[in-house]
Formats: C-alpha cells, structure tokens, sequence
C-alpha cells in the first residue's frame, strides 16, 4: 500500500533531505556496530560516525521542513492551495495522520539518538586519539612526546581542559580556530608556547599533585658518556631536594618551597618564553612578610616594570615540559648508550651520533636515510675492521639513533629540544637561574642564592669503575667530567657550554 503524505512534502528538496538523512543513520548505526564489535577504526572511524555523518543527517532533517515550507509557499503563489495563516494538522484526513506519526515516532528517535550521540562526541572529543591524531602532520610532535613522557596515561584534557563545562567550552572555541589554522595551512611551525589561555595549574596539575601532599627527597642516578673514543661512561648520582629532608615536615624547605600554600611568588617576565624575570616579589601569607627582588645587572626601568604582567608562580613555571618535553641530544643518545639500543663499545659512537642528530633536516625520512648513509660511511672509512665483522653492531646503532631521532625531533613542524625551553634544572637552558643567579637583591640585602646544594646533594661521581662516594650526611663538590674546563664552570651557567650537543 502506498503510504499517502501531505502535498506539501512532495518536493525535491525534501526529498534529498529525507534521503541524506536516512542513509546517513543507516550508516551511523552500522558503522557505531563495527566500532563496537571490533577495535578496528580508529581515530578517523570516530570522527566519521560521531561528528562528521551526525552533522550530515542533522542537514538531511532540516532539509525536510525547509522544502515543505518552500513547497507550500509556492503553492500558495500558484493559488494550488488556498491561503492559510497556519499549517493544520488534521488527524482525520490519513496524509495528516500518516505525517504526524512518523514525525512523532521520527522525533522520538531522533531524541533518544541525539543523546546517545552527544554523549559518545563529548567523550570522543575528550580523547586522547581525538587530540593527537586528528590533525596528525601538526600534533604529531605533542602526541609522540606524549606517549613518551611520566603522563602517558593521563588524559590530554586533565591538563589542558580539566573539569567542568566552562573551560570545555572554551576550549572548544579556541579549538574552532585551531581548525581553521589546521585546515588553511597557517599554523605556526613550531607551535608558539607558553599557551597563553592554558587552565591555571592550581586548578589542574594540583588535581593530582596537591601541595599539601608533602613529597620527600628522591634519589637519582645519571649516566653520561663521554664524546671520546671509548664513549667512557661518567655517573653521578644526586640526593635531590624536592621537600624536605623529612615528608612530615611538609614544604617548609625543599624545592616545592615555592608551592608552599603559606607562600606567595609572583614574578614579572620581560620576554614571552618567561626566561628573563627582572623582579620577583616573595610574601609570607601567614605573617604578612615581603619582600621584592630585582636584578641588580639588568637594565630595565621602573616605568618598564610597571607595564609588565605580575605572574603568581605555579607548577608550569619550572615543570614547562611535562609531557610535551622533546629531549636535547647529548640526553637522548646518552639514554640510548645506557639502555643499550646503542653499542657503547661501538668506537666513537656517542661524539658520532651528536654530530648527525643536531644537523637541521627537512624531513624525518630524510634524516633517517642520511643518518644511516654517514654512520654505515664512517664506521666503512675509519674502523674497517668492525664495519666487516661487526656489521650488527652499526645496524643497531643505526636503529638506536633514528629510534631515538624520531621521538624528540620533528623536521615537518620544526621542532627540536632548542626551540622549547625546559626550565626544570639548568643543564641544557638557564632554568632555576632565571631567578637563582646571586643578582637578585631585596633592599634589605636579602639575596635569591645560586647554591647547588639548596637543591641537591652530589652522593657520588665519575667513572663507572672508580666512582667517588660521599660520607654519610655529606655531599661532594661537584668535579666536571672534563678536565680542562677545571673551576671555571662556579663562574657561567652550565647552558652557556651545554646547548643540547655537549656531553
């Protein structure tokens, strides 16, 4: 039996609507069946069933009312139809009844649907596939950092978004430029950072870490080798001070003194990346103490001063990289060397491979074909003998460096170790002697100290084999591996000499 529908949907835009949106909810249903039978998809399988098909059968719906009204409104034109203020709704007449039956029983479909939907978007656009992988050429620098960093398994959104729906929201529309940015090819290679409209890390990072949550000190163990011949290993092993000396104690001392929720730090910055802080102002909340400190070797006015944001220090001050931290090359061929994807008894390996990964390439396979191409040269050139009969030892090098290449620079986005300061530590970048440079003075003398053991203790240092210990309750002082640059390291800092490429 033919089913008989008012006069008014009979028209081809309707019809195209009504089409559109049924083929586009059978796919919808089938496809969200493949998603939920099989693992099979991926990011892009979700894009498709929960944003891209949903708009295209909400277009299809709109369609339909939109070619009635057309249709009706023609007709009334035409005087096909007498002309009428409102469309009446005549259960009586079997077109009408037909109609409101299948909007009713459509409607309450389409509803049940909807939520379905909106709740499986909102929590696909929450993902961390939905994040990295979307716009996979630009993210892909963030998404493999990511999977490499401590916060690997933690969500993208907890430190980017939160809870709540107002920053979700928010970022929501910042994401529709970023869209825009993606989609018209002008995103800045690298990335800018600081991320200016981040969510403030007391309402995130703290989430998790809570500074009321004392941590005590942690023990760590660097290895390091040396650019020479034998790639000699040299460790150091260091008592760092994150609290106290006992967690009971709280942050009474410790590097998360400057969290301590009995303390201000607010601090003015004169450039973008934050490295240059020319006043810091300390308050104890408590007692009502303050203190401002400024850089006695800077040239900066107070009239400039007072034009500068006041920034009240938080977690991303120091922790700047905390999932998104793409390695210097000296870190990242030493982590190799001591893990053993590459050879430490491979001549020269370490002073080799320092000198291929800070080449500038324009793309990553380039750079894996060219690496490949001066390790197998070199080794073929210089060391004969081990190029023939321990050919495996230069195929695993090979691996070991592009493996370690690949997941901290990116040729296609520009990014490298040097165009995203870290600011925990001061090795590689200025870091903690941003403020800690002895050049810091309060009007009353106060001084912030550049003093290596406010924040750490040397247990022990030197080669492998012959390594110095500490007494108990003592610390060493600190000797550099190389021996011509003596004592001359107490008067620079060490980023001065260490750019990502020194040992």
């Amino acid at each position: 039996m033919k089913l008989k529908l008012p006069h008014s949907t009979q028209n081809w835009l309707s019809l195209v609507g009504a089409t559109i949106a049924v083929i586009s909810l059978f796919m919808i249903i089938f496809l969200f069946a493949i998603t939920a039978m099989s693992s099979q998809g991926g990011t892009y399988l979700g894009l498709v069933v929960f944003i891209i098909l949903p708009a295209f059968l909400v277009a299809g719906l709109i369609l339909i009312p939109v070619g009635m009204f057309l249709k009706v409104r023609r007709d009334k034109k035409q005087h096909i139809i007498p002309p009428t203020e409102w469309p009446m709704v005549n259960l009586n007449d079997l077109r009408h009844r037909n109609a409101f039956f299948i909007f009713t029983i459509g409607t309450t479909i389409f509803l049940f649907l909807t939520a379905i939907g909106s709740y499986e978007a909102f929590h696909y656009t929450e993902s961390v596939e939905f994040c990295g992988k979307t716009c996979h050429s630009v993210m892909k620098p963030e998404f493999t950092a990511y999977q490499n960093s401590p916060h690997a398994r933690v969500a993208c959104v907890e430190c980017h978004v939160g809870s709540g729906a107002n920053w979700y929201v928010r970022s929501k529309l910042s994401g529709l430029y970023q869209v825009y940015a993606v989609t018209l090819g002008t995103v800045p290679r690298p990335i800018e950072t600081p991320i200016t409209n981040l969510r403030p890390a007391r309402e995130t990072c703290e989430q998790c870490h809570w500074p009321q949550k004392f941590y005590g000190r942690k023990l760590i163990t660097q290895k390091h080798f040396l650019p020479d011949e034998k790639n000699s290993e040299w460790d150091i092993t260091l008592t760092m001070k994150v609290g106290a000396a006992a967690s009971a104690l709280g942050l009474q001392e410790g590097i998360h003194w400057h969290i301590n929720p009995d303390v201000r730090i607010e601090y003015k910055s004169s450039d973008k990346k934050r490295e240059v802080i020319p006043w810091v102002r300390y308050t104890n909340l408590k007692t009502g103490e303050s203190f401002i400190y400024q850089n006695k070797n800077g040239s900066i006015d107070q009239k400039s001063l007072d034009t500068m944001a006041t920034r009240t220090m938080d977690c991303m001050d120091c922790h700047n990289r905390p999932a998104h931290n793409y390695q210097p090359p000296a870190f990242f061929i030493n982590n190799a060397l001591a893990s053993g994807s590459i050879p430490q008894d491979l001549p020269k390996i370490k002073s080799t491979a320092l000198d291929l990964v800070s080449q500038k390439f324009g793309t990553a396979d380039s750079a894996k074909m060219i690496i490949s191409e001066k390790i197998n040269s070199f080794y073929k050139s210089n060391y004969p003998d081990i190029y023939a009969n321990k050919r495996e030892l230069v195929n695993k090098a090979i691996a070991g460096i592009t493996d370690a290449f690949s997941k901290n620079i990116f040729p296609e986005m520009k990014v490298r170790w040097d165009v995203y300061p870290n600011n925990i530590g001061h090795m590689e970048f200025i870091g903690c002697f941003r403020c800690h440079n002895d050049n810091h003075t309060a009007q009353n003398g106060r001084v912030i100290k550049k003093d290596c053991n406010l924040c750490h203790n040397i247990n022990a240092q030197g080669p492998a084999d012959k390594l110095e210990f500490a007494p108990i309750n003592a610390s060493l002082i600190f000797k550099h591996p190389a021996e011509e640059v003596g004592d001359s390291w107490k008067e620079m800092n060490c980023s001065e000499c260490h750019t990502g490429l020194a040992p």
